[in-house]
């Protein structure tokens, strides 16, 4: 097999994947066949031969194609649909099970949009207790999937789609879930609760699993934290390493006994690299055959079929061919970082490598690993802060160590524990020395985590510093740089954390941020040296809070105002103790809030930077007012511009607002995140916002923002926005300066302009 048929093919498949998501859901099932059907026309006449590139690319992007059909209806959104389904994963959370649904069967209401085509779903249970393989009937309440729209956060409804979800939400339970089938036993399973039964630890039986039956959901959320700290999660997910480890293993084993029986010719049999290569697919299907076993799985594969030498491709033939088998058996694959960190650093490592002769004995192979993983390291660093906009600053020097060590002594001794389990008692001491290494390893990521914690670096500084990280791995990788660039290059990496600081916001102006939280609130207001939250967002019933994925820990807040107890305002206020530190706390009296703060009243004033805040509501003294006309409503000044946020007071007290007012608003916050309740006729007349947010969650039950309160702020010609439709929407009161917003979400047709 040659380069030309290898690159071609990973070319083609990688076109078809970018074609169909450039066809998206929408058009693409009338714009899709039609320009396939053009191109292999135009193929088929001009060019023959490429037909067959033509038609492994298409094949890939009607796979692609498939999965925006598959996406639940905009119709079924919030409403009850009647499903068979078989339940193929569970992760088990704090009072809650997240299951990932198979659809076999579903049912929507006559009068809604078909079902039929649903697939995959991820929803929570509370219920009941559910195991994989199990098939139910259940009703789900499910929407599309989506998911909240932040700067620099985690992107969730990109992963629903590389991991081929189409839709979320959760089980009802009326009428109450029917098992139509219990679980059939699986290998999987069945090592699994042999585990739990052995007198381990509970943390060597949760990497046990991890590092042996690619169970990594049993690791705890404490396990992940130290291993993305670390930059060590590749050591635990099956990987390359693992199958790696598990076909060398086998092959060594094989090509001694090969040595034995045939002595004479022991390197000419071929036996034992067919049964390598069966361990490492045996491997992988244990492992439950999941994306990144399957890509460790071909790329073992084929790394065999290269250092066998028999009629084997060259390395980067074998890349691309690797490359190409795994986006044809997974066309998803392209949006996953994995896959991209995975194939790049074996690159890497063929460039690096190349023309350079195979390492002898033990000091020629300690010289490669650690020639290889200084090389490798910058360039990892630069593909993570890319990827996901956080550094691991000690992980180059953890992993000189914890690669060797996990490969060395963990995973050997975790596999020879399987081996000899059928003994009694002997098959306990590879896994005692096991949790030994273990103990080790764990205090050495401990001990890094303390020195040099996860670091993510400004956003300004982010581009900078991957570029460097990707300028100092070329300098020192290619061959023929001259020592004063390679130096260099260091120096840079090393200036880029003391540049200068983003430019401060000046005097006088205020930045403000209405994040997407759902169906809740969570507002930023920041000037030159103050910052001040209002509202902590919601907190749902699995326990995730959003305010959690904003921001990395450490945060510093002058002020946090939560304008009433309700969980969709003050649900974030544990995340925030937690993880940040806050100066001082406001809160209405009578609120049962699990913080010391000062009492948000009528009258209360003060300056920060030019910018005033006033407090206008509730009026002071202890009331019988309702929790929600209870809410702080806090009005902002910045030059002639004004910000008004009204938590949820209802129109009643809206009116009392009005004699505090000094003219038109600039921005409101709509109250009660839009309801009925709130936004009355007579205040939406006499505030005339120029601009009005919503923060309410897409495909509420509620329904907010109410038809009646949009419609009254329009006959009042406001710029409407809404965080369920815009994400997070960021603004700056600039005195003399119109106030711009900038909304995260792209619309449909372009920005608003109003």
């Amino acid at each position: 097999m040659g380069q030309g048929i290898a690159m071609p093919a990973a070319l083609a498949a990688l076109g078809g994947s970018l074609l169909a998501w450039w066809a998206g859901g929408q058009g693409g099932t009338w714009l899709l066949p039609l320009v396939l059907m053009m191109a292999g026309l135009s193929v088929g006449v001009w060019r023959p031969r490429a037909l067959v590139w033509f038609l492994l690319g298409g094949s890939v992007a009607f796979s692609i194609q498939q999965e925006w059909g598959h996406r639940l209806p905009v119709g079924l959104s919030g409403q009850d649909i009647a499903v068979h389904a078989k339940v193929t994963d569970v992760q088990q959370q704090s009072g809650v099970q997240r299951l990932r649904l198979s659809i076999e069967r579903c049912t929507a209401p006559a009068h809604l949009p078909r079902c039929d085509q649903l697939n995959s779903v991820r929803v929570s249970a509370y219920d009941h207790e559910y195991v994989v393989g199990e098939r139910w009937q259940m009703t789900l309440r499910l929407r599309p999937p989506y998911g909240f729209i932040n700067p620099n956060t985690f992107d969730y409804e990109q992963w629903l789609w590389r991991e081929g979800i189409h839709a979320t939400g959760y089980i009802r339970p009326d009428p109450a879930p029917q098992r139509l089938t219990h679980a059939s036993p699986r290998l999987r399973q069945l090592a699994s609760d042999f585990l739990a039964q052995l007198p381990l630890e509970a943390r060597t039986q949760r990497w046990l699993a991890a590092l042996t039956l690619g169970d990594s959901e049993q690791l705890n959320q404490d396990d992940w934290a130290l291993l993305n700290a670390t930059g060590t999660t590749h050591l635990v997910v099956i990987s390359g390493l693992h199958v790696g480890l598990v076909a060398s293993f086998v092959l060594l084993l094989g090509r001694y006994a090969a040595r034995v029986v045939s002595p004479t010719n022991w390197r000419l049999r071929t036996w034992p690299w067919w049964l390598a290569g069966a361990a490492a697919v045996g491997y992988a299907v244990l492992a439950g055959l999941a994306p990144p076993a399957m890509r460790a799985m071909i790329m073992t594969l084929l790394g065999l079929w290269v250092l066998s030498g028999r009629h084997a491709p060259g390395p980067w033939q074998a890349w691309w061919l690797a490359l190409a088998l795994v986006l044809m058996v997974d066309p998803l694959a392209l949006w996953r970082p994995g896959l991209w960190l995975s194939f790049m650093a074996v690159g890497w490592l063929i460039i690096i490598w190349q023309g350079r002769s195979r390492p002898r004995g033990v000091k020629g192979w300690c010289w490669a690993l650690l020639r290889s993983q200084l090389l490798l390291a910058p360039l990892m660093a630069a593909a993570v802060l890319f990827a996901f906009g956080r550094v691991a600053p000690t992980a180059p020097l953890i992993n000189l160590v914890a690669v060797p060590w996990v490969s060395s002594v963990m995973v050997p001794t975790a596999l020879l524990g399987w081996l000899l389990s059928p003994l009694p008692l002997v098959g306990l001491v590879p896994w005692w020395v096991f949790e030994q290494a273990l103990a080790v390893f764990h205090q050495l990521l401990v001990v890094a985590v303390e020195a040099a914690p996860l670091w993510q670096p400004p956003a300004h500084l982010a581009y900078p510093l991957a570029g460097s990280l990707v300028l100092l791995s070329l300098c020192w990788g290619l061959p023929a740089v001259p020592r004063w660039l390679r130096v260099g290059a260091a120096v840079l990496l090393v200036t880029i954390p003391w540049w200068p600081r983003e430019q401060a916001i000046p005097p006088g102006q205020l930045q403000v941020t209405v994040y997407d939280v759902g169906q809740g609130q969570l507002i930023e207001l920041r000037s030159a040296n103050f910052r001040l939250l209002y509202d902590t967002g919601p907190r749902f019933r699995s326990g995730f809070m959003p305010l959690q994925s904003l921001w990395p820990p450490g945060q510093d807040f002058d002020q946090v105002m939560v304008s009433h107890a309700d969980t969709d305002h003050a649900g974030g206020v544990d995340a925030l103790l937690a993880d940040h530190q806050v100066a001082q706390w406001w809160a209405p009296a009578g609120e049962s809030l699990s913080i010391p703060s000062q009492r948000c009243e009528q009258g209360q004033r003060w300056q920060r930077d030019g910018i005033t805040y006033r407090i206008l509501w509730p009026p002071s003294g202890e009331n019988t007012l309702s929790s929600n006309d209870r809410s702080c409503v806090l009005a902002v000044y910045a030059g002639e511009h004004s910000l008004l946020i009204t938590g949820d007071v209802g129109r009643q007290v809206e009116r009392q607002l009005l004699p505090q007012l000094n003219g038109n608003v600039s921005v409101l916050v709509a109250g009660h995140h839009g309801s009925g309740t709130s936004s009355g006729v007579q205040f939406v007349r006499e505030t005339q916002p120029h601009h009005v947010v919503f923060s309410a969650g897409r495909d509420n039950a509620f329904r907010h923002p109410a038809d009646d309160v949009v419609r009254r702020f329009r006959q009042q010609h406001s710029c409407l926005w809404n965080t369920a439709q815009d994400g997070a929407l960021k603004f700056t009161l600039i005195p003399q300066q119109p106030v711009t917003f900038q909304p995260l979400r792209a619309l449909a047709g372009g920005h608003k302009r109003c």
